[in-house]
């Protein structure tokens, strides 16, 4: 049986390769408020009765109802 003999700086090479070829395969968590950076936000009156068809906006406006 043969023992083949590598040089250091083959054998750093290598390590080196290995060791930037995991790094490159990082995972990204991601948090609550990176998921919801944004907010929904509610449709104005007009906006909501063009989407219902109605003639009115009075249903879809808040305290306006009365």
């Amino acid at each position: 049986m043969k023992k083949i003999k590598c040089p250091r700086s083959l054998v750093a090479i290598l390590v080196l390769l290995f060791a930037v070829s995991l790094s490159n395969c990082s995972v990204n968590w991601r948090t609550k408020r990176a998921t919801h950076s944004h907010k929904a936000k509610k449709l104005p009156p007009g906006q909501a009765k063009k989407l219902h068809g109605d003639k009115s906006a009075k249903r879809y406006a808040p305290g306006h109802n009365v």
